[in-house]
């Protein structure tokens, strides 16, 4: 476990009453506080949501993001955070799978996070859950991160006779509006439709409604059986981006990887190439290139990671080879119980 020291925590200072009205020349006067960020350049004050498929890591990045700011430990493997108070209310999980999954983190290196609060229960917008988020708020005036887990567990009670664009927006409205009086970033968790889009953003549950009213949009997708994918992300003060990402089942953590996201998009590009390299054992990336009309420069990289991870050899003089046969995926090795492919019965569910 690390042993490196704690960070100073530094509070945030009381803000203003929030003003709402200027003549146009008291808005060019006006001296604003710099936005706040929970992570910098990826989460920022205001309403984010973030959604992805069922099983796909959505809690785990979450827990580890909450643990991280709470340390002042760097998030997504590098990005440096101001430490400080995080609420998770992890609304699907019970304390026994929330100590599992935090006892596994520890397991791998990580600290534990006093700052860290951790929430299993919670009553919807509409049946005083605004109340609870507010006081802990209170409490906490140095807070820098308020995660619900999930949205739909929290947002309340529709109200009869609207359509189902404005129940929408008025369920996200009820955060935003805690968390612009606050200035403090919430993070909402929430699903992807079943149908495909063309568009990433189109692909998040619900009406148009719930991105409206969220000041960022952060979609998390990546193929089955891989740990490599990628983090879509739009907003009003963050800059529209994808990041590659990369998923450690032994320690449930999320890191954000060097290079464009489309380096990492290769699934069907892996197939190809294992296929490749049985049917012609000693090819060299430039032919394996040539073969599959890729960027050679992507290839090679692409290689390269499948060596490191034993789904193909290679010799000293860049030649690709099928694993050993003792690399084989049929062959038994230790597999951690809360992994994405090999859950225990109790914790099948949204979280893994």
């Amino acid at each position: 476990m690390s042993t490196s020291p704690t960070r100073a925590l530094h509070p945030v200072p009381a803000r203003p009453e929030r003003r709402t009205r200027w003549t146009d020349a008291e808005l060019m006067r006006e001296e604003f506080p710099p936005v706040r960020w929970a992570v910098p350049g990826l989460l920022s004050e205001g309403l984010n949501l973030l959604a992805g498929a069922p099983k796909l890591g959505k809690s785990w990045l979450s827990l580890g993001l909450g643990a991280d700011i709470a340390n002042g430990d760097p998030a997504l493997g590098g990005i440096e955070v101001e430490r400080g108070p995080v609420l998770y209310c992890a609304l699907e999980d019970t304390g026994c799978r929330l100590q599992r999954r935090r006892r596994q983190m520890l397991a791998a290196g990580g600290r534990a996070a006093n700052l860290l609060t951790l929430e299993t229960a919670c009553p919807t917008m509409t049946a005083g859950g605004d109340a609870v988020i507010v006081d802990w708020l209170n409490e906490n005036p140095g807070a820098r991160l308020v995660i619900i887990d999930t949205f739909e567990k929290m947002r309340g009670a529709t109200a009869p006779g609207i359509s189902a664009y404005a129940a929408d927006y008025a369920a996200a409205s009820r955060f935003k509006v805690i968390a612009d009086t606050y200035g403090v970033p919430f993070l909402l968790i929430h699903h992807v439709r079943k149908q495909g889009a063309e568009d990433w953003q189109d692909l998040v549950s619900g009406t148009n409604g719930l991105t409206g009213a969220a000041d960022a949009t952060l979609v998390l997708q990546r193929s089955r059986g891989q740990a490599d994918g990628v983090l879509h992300v739009t907003g009003r003060d963050v800059e529209e981006t994808d990041y590659a990402m990369s998923f450690d089942p032994r320690s449930g953590a999320w890191t954000k990887l060097d290079g464009p996201a489309g380096d990492y998009e290769l699934g069907d590009t892996r197939a190809d190439l294992i296929r490749l390299v049985r049917d012609y054992p000693g090819s060299k990336p430039a032919d394996l290139a040539k073969a599959l009309d890729k960027p050679a420069a992507t290839i090679r990289k692409t290689l390269a990671r499948m060596a490191d991870k034993g789904q193909l050899r290679v010799t000293p003089g860049g030649a690709y080879y099928p694993p050993e046969p003792s690399d084989t995926p049929g062959d038994p090795s230790p597999v951690s119980h809360l992994s994405l492919s090999h859950s225990t019965p109790s914790d099948q569910g949204e979280h893994l």
